[in-house]
């Protein structure tokens, strides 16, 4: 059977007939404690941030206790003072800026240095501590601090103060060092987590740092084999040594475009190609590249450098084999398909391939590497005819997020 409203429970008396200190408001006071425990509870295991859990441990404290201020200090061992990190009830131009001293003089530095609460009901008659300039200003009459401890050292002091005539009692300690304890244990979390981002961005410092490195260092090196490549009185293999070069320079832009972005595990494959595209024209006189790409295609770096050095292969050999002369235009186009597919175009107006002409058979170095890095992206590789010319296509399926392939090279057998 269900109470009717206006029920009120019966409180018995103790013997000497006076009314028990346990009231029917006493005890709905200690219920609402609880569930502003249970709240902050549930707050900081959400994740709330650092700054709004401060905000929300200092208004609800003083709700619990039927306080009309109260604040965290926040130690700050360097001035062995207190900054008033968050609070409520306080004028303007306290919360963020006002300190008070830590010393065991004043009731929150007693706090701090001996880890014992302090209750104060009667400031104005205090003996033991001083008190602080702030509390006098606000003309505050009582205090209670209890110590916030937080990843193993002291944070600060939880203090709660009032100017009503209600005193506070030991027993409400228990509610106020349970608010601490769970702002202690989010204090914790929060210098986890800073250790933990700082330690992940020096970690991608070092990467970007390396990446610029390496990209210095093949820069060097395809400097070197043109070089070489001027200065040897084989034709050939001054051809032979310009290809590497170009292959080299390739990769040596995917690493310059790792050090530039944020990202070191993915590439903007639109952006990636057409900066190897004008590495590709400046280093080739006489010919005209044309680049369209579509942008914001993101996938793995190593797949990205799959790619460029596709397409440096058939714009090497669309140099050497589409025109008579040693001059022409080629057309370099990376078009998304689908959510993460995309394809890679490669087109002249030359005079075409020779009849019966297979790339999975073909005994050149480029053209087997083009086959070699479409197997890896699994891709698929067709030769058009553009009447005139042709038009190498390379299409690459969806791949939502793939695991990053090895080193582009480094499971290419050619026999």
């Amino acid at each position: 059977m269900c109470p009717p409203d206006d029920y009120e429970p019966v409180v018995e008396l103790p013997p000497d007939g006076s009314q028990s200190n346990l009231t029917l408001r006493a005890l709905r006071e200690r219920i609402r404690q609880q569930e502003i425990l249970a709240e902050l509870g549930v707050s900081a295991l959400q994740g709330a941030s650092f700054d709004t859990l401060l905000a929300d441990t200092t208004r609800l404290t003083a709700e619990g206790l039927g306080a009309e201020f109260c604040k965290i200090l926040e130690y700050q061992p360097t001035q062995n003072r207190f900054l008033v990190r968050a609070g409520i009830g306080w004028n303007e131009g306290v919360v963020g800026v006002a300190t008070v001293g830590a010393d065991i003089d004043s009731p929150a530095g007693f706090a701090l240095q001996t880890g014992k609460p302090v209750i104060s009901n009667h400031l104005e008659l205090e003996e033991r501590f001083r008190t602080p300039d702030i509390l006098q200003k606000h003309n505050i009459l009582r205090a209670m601090n209890v110590i916030l401890q937080g990843d193993g050292k002291p944070y600060g002091v939880l203090e709660v103060d009032s100017r009503s005539d209600h005193e506070f009692e030991e027993r409400d300690l228990a509610f106020l060092q349970g608010a601490a304890n769970i702002l202690g244990m989010a204090i914790e979390r929060e210098r986890h987590e800073r250790n933990l981002n700082a330690a992940l961005e020096r970690h991608q410092f070092l990467l970007k740092e390396m990446n610029h490195r390496v990209k210095n260092s093949l820069t060097i090196v395809g400097s070197m084999l043109n070089l070489q490549a001027r200065q040897v009185g084989d034709a050939g293999l001054a051809m032979h040594l310009k290809d590497a070069s170009h292959r080299v320079t390739a990769i040596a832009r995917s690493h310059d475009l790792l050090y530039q972005g944020s990202n070191i595990e993915w590439l903007d494959l639109g952006r990636y190609i057409e900066s190897v595209c004008k590495d590709l024209n400046a280093s080739v006189p006489g010919w005209e590249l044309h680049t369209s790409v579509d942008y914001e295609i993101e996938i793995a770096t190593d797949r990205a450098i799959s790619s460029a050095l596709i397409v440096n292969e058939l714009v090497a050999n669309a140099c050497k084999h589409a025109y008579e002369k040693n001059t022409g235009e080629v057309w370099i186009t990376i078009s998304r398909i689908g959510d993460a597919g995309f394809s890679i175009s490669v087109r002249d107006k030359g005079r075409g391939v020779p009849s019966g002409f297979d790339p999975q058979k073909a005994n050149g170095l480029g053209m087997r590497l083009v086959n070699a890095f479409a197997q890896q992206l699994n891709g698929t590789l067709e030769i058009r005819n553009a009447d005139p010319g042709t038009e190498f296509l390379v299409i690459v399926p969806s791949s939502p997020r793939p695991e990053p392939l090895e080193n582009p090279a480094s499971k290419i057998f050619l026999d």
